[in-house]
């Protein structure tokens, strides 16, 4: 064999070597992208803009996440990338409200998903299913994982249980961070981590929206609807949630004093809760119900969750519910002055903005949601006999039939 033919065939060689390295690293790089968009697991979608499909799970308590985008690269250089991280599950009634306005004010400030805007959402399920210690500890684990691999411009958590398993974790990193729906106080978590200065100038890289609940306002308007009220009782749980809404509900009390009587039980048990609202009942000086149990287990461990412990106390319950929240309303409950999760999701969407726009999250105070709605069900108040003023209905930001 020549020399020349010696060297042709190195080439040859050389070329084909080359080209099976192109193709094997494209391949790969196909891979780690389909990797990315899915998570590392199989319980994540691409979801179109305009489609609701729920993510099916293989595991009990697995739970699962959304990545909502309907461009064909989801990475492009200018897209932004905002991570939801729920404490609860999908439609939850406490998160989803707030979820809306997020991408409501995103929307409205020219984030559009599918456009220049990538949206990850992870439900940690810490209500309907990982609803004990260690499964919530674990969800952070697995929350931070997710995180990692979808590398957000902004992270966005929802209710307790995101924050003090995941944001906690991720002060003073890179990352910003915008809390929504806390219920435990900013002090609070400072003492746990070093997180936040102050409300005013928090520094570090978190920010957010307190969860102010507007009891003293409710009992006001729930007074006025019905004069001569004599006593308002308040039902809560020993969950997380349910012991940090204990203390904000003696906080908002000490910063604005109430226009009744008023007494917080704390439910142990379903059982317990079951016992709490035939007292209620037979309690003659008892006007209203303020319910804020969201999550109990009978003595066999079933779990019970808001929408259960609605449709009991709907069907046994006489007395009309002050509702936390509209959505409560929207279940059955009487109503009143109650949350707007969904006001409270556009301030954080907001304060997202502003950090997608360059602002350090550390530089945007902390506030709480000042806005409550409006809201009755005219259907509770004609089980229970009552009746809504006309001015009350007119004013209402919502009525329920």
């Amino acid at each position: 064999m020549t020399r020349t033919k010696r060297m042709y065939i190195a080439m040859v060689v050389m070329f084909i070597g080359v080209t099976l390295i192109l193709i094997s690293d494209t391949l790969a790089g196909e891979k780690n992208k389909q990797d990315q968009c899915n998570g590392g697991n199989g319980y994540s979608s691409v979801v179109n803009n305009d489609t609701e499909n729920q993510i099916k799970r293989d595991k009990m308590h697995q739970p699962y996440c959304i990545m909502e985008n309907s461009s064909s690269d989801a990475f492009a250089e200018d897209t932004k990338k905002v991570f939801i991280l729920h404490s609860y599950n999908e439609g939850h009634i406490c998160g989803q409200p707030q979820h809306d306005g997020v991408i409501n004010q995103l929307n409205e400030n020219g984030f559009i998903v599918g456009d220049n805007l990538s949206v990850y959402t992870y439900y940690m399920e810490t209500k309907s299913k990982n609803n004990t210690p260690k499964l919530i500890q674990e969800q952070g684990k697995l929350a931070l994982e997710k995180i990692r691999v979808f590398g957000p411009d902004v992270l966005v958590t929802l209710d307790d249980n995101a924050f003090r398993t995941v944001a906690l974790e991720l002060a003073d990193t890179a990352l910003p961070i915008v809390f929504s729906g806390m219920n435990g106080r900013p002090e609070k978590y400072d003492k746990m981590r070093p997180c936040i200065n102050s409300w005013d100038s928090p520094g570090h890289n978190i920010t957010g929206v307190y969860e102010k609940l507007h009891i003293a306002d409710a009992f006001r308007v729930h007074s006025n609807l019905f004069p001569g009220l004599k006593k308002i009782t308040l039902i809560t749980d020993y969950s997380p949630t349910g012991k940090a809404i204990y203390s904000q509900i003696l906080h908002e009390f000490i910063e604005q004093q109430p226009v009744c009587r008023w007494e917080i039980l704390i439910a142990k048990s379903w059982e317990n809760y079951q016992e709490i609202i035939t007292e209620i009942n037979n309690d003659p000086d008892v006007g209203g119900v303020y319910d804020v149990a969201l999550l109990l287990n009978d003595k066999e461990g079933k779990t019970y969750t808001a929408p259960d412990i609605i449709k009991w106390t709907l069907e046994n319950s006489k007395k009309p519910e002050i509702a936390v929240n509209y959505a409560f309303v929207k279940l059955g409950y009487f109503g009143g002055a109650a949350v707007d999760f969904f006001a409270m999701g556009k301030e954080v969407g907001l304060k997202a903005v502003k950090i997608l726009k360059g602002q350090n999250a550390g530089d945007i105070p902390i506030t709480q949601c000042e806005r409550y709605a409006l809201a009755f069900n005219l259907s509770r108040a004609k089980a229970l006999n009552l009746t809504v003023p006309d001015e009350y209905i007119l004013a209402s930001d919502d009525i329920f039939f």
